[in-house]
C-alpha cells in the first residue's frame, strides 16, 4: 500500500512579486521554469481588484524562487476577460490556458509573445469548466486538465485529458460537493486547483472559499491514487481524503533542486502575507 503524505508549510511567507506599475495586486497566478533556466510569473492583475477589470496578465520574471521577481510586462491583453492562466511546456513551446468560458489557449516560444489558438473542449458540460485551469502531465502523452465549475448546481473540478494539449476530452468530475458542504456560493466554491504526484500518489491541492475575509486564504488538499478521481467534499469528510489544510489563495505548488514550495496571493484588503503581491513558503511532506 502506497505511503500518504501530508504537505505542511515550513517557514515564513517571503515576498515573490509585487507589481509596481502594471498592476496593483496579482490574484490567481502561473508560475514556471523556462528552458534557459529562469523562472515566470503570470497571473491575474488590474488596478481595482474588481474581476470584471481583470483583462490582463501581468508578467514577471526571475532567477530563482527564493528573491522576488522583476516586473517585466503585461501579456494576453485582448481586451476580453482574463482569469487564472495555467502554462506548460512540451517540445520548446508554451502553452497557457486560461478562462473564463469559454476555455482559451495562447502558445510562445519564449513566454513573452503568445498567439491565440482554439481549443477544443469535447463532450464537457457547459458548467463544468468555466475557470481556473491547470494542466498536470502524467505520462510521455497524457495530460489531465483540472477545471472548476458547477455541477448539479454546487462546487466541482472537473478532469479533462488530451494527447496533443489542443484537444481535450471530459472524463468525469474529479472533485464534487455533498448537498451539505459547508460552503456552496453561486459560482463553486472550489478554486484554482493544483495537482501534484508525490511518491505514488496524487495531491489535489484547492482553494476552497466563499470570497469572504474569513475563508478567502483556505487550502485543502485531497489525497487520491487516482488522478481523475479525488472523491466527495462534505462537512464528514467520509468520501474523500483530506490530508492538510493550508493558508493559501491560489497557490501554485512548485520543486526546485528536491524543495517544495507553495504561493498564496490574492486581493487586496484580504490578509495576504505581501499585500498586492505574491508569496511564498517552503513545503514539507510528512508521512501520516
Amino acid at each position: 500500500m502506497s505511503k500518504i503524505f501530508s504537505p505542511k508549510l515550513a517557514g515564513d511567507w517571503q515576498p515573490l512579486f509585487t507589481p509596481e506599475k502594471l498592476g496593483n495586486y496579482v490574484n490567481d497566478h502561473t508560475v514556471i521554469r523556462a528552458n534557459d533556466g529562469s523562472w515566470h510569473l503570470i497571473g491575474i492583475t488590474s488596478f481595482t481588484s474588481r474581476p470584471v477589470d481583470e483583462r490582463r496578465f501581468i508578467h514577471a520574471v526571475g532567477g530563482s524562487l527564493t528573491a522576488p521577481m522583476k516586473e517585466f510586462n503585461t501579456v494576453v491583453d485582448t481586451g476580453t476577460l482574463a482569469w487564472a492562466p495555467a502554462a506548460v511546456e512540451h517540445e520548446n513551446l508554451y502553452y497557457l490556458y486560461y478562462g473564463p468560458s469559454p476555455s482559451k489557449m495562447a502558445v510562445s516560444v519564449d513566454l513573452n509573445e503568445w498567439m491565440g489558438y482554439e481549443i477544443q473542449m469535447i463532450g464537457a458540460p457547459p458548467m463544468s469548466c468555466h475557470r481556473d485551469h491547470m494542466v498536470l502531465k502524467i505520462n510521455d502523452y497524457t495530460w489531465v486538465m483540472y477545471v472548476v465549475g458547477l455541477h448539479k448546481g454546487r462546487s466541482s473540478i472537473a478532469a479533462l485529458v488530451s494527447n496533443d494539449l489542443t484537444n481535450w476530452r471530459f472524463v468525469q468530475y474529479a472533485l464534487v460537493s455533498d448537498e451539505d458542504a459547508p460552503l456552496n456560493p453561486p459560482w463553486g466554491a472550489f478554486e484554482s486547483p493544483y495537482v501534484v504526484k508525490y511518491n505514488d500518489m496524487y495531491y489535489l491541492f484547492a482553494t476552497y472559499t466563499d470570497c469572504s475575509k474569513d475563508n478567502y486564504h483556505n487550502t485543502l488538499v485531497f489525497c487520491s491514487s487516482n488522478p481523475y478521481d479525488f472523491g466527495s467534499y462534505g462537512p464528514s469528510e467520509a468520501h474523500c481524503q483530506v490530508v492538510s489544510k493550508l493558508f493559501g489563495h491560489a497557490s501554485e505548488v512548485l520543486c526546485d533542486n528536491g524543495q517544495y514550495y507553495m504561493t498564496t496571493c490574492g486581493w487586496r484588503g484580504y490578509n495576504t502575507p505581501v499585500e498586492g503581491g505574491v508569496a511564498i513558503a517552503p513545503l514539507t511532506w510528512e508521512e501520516r
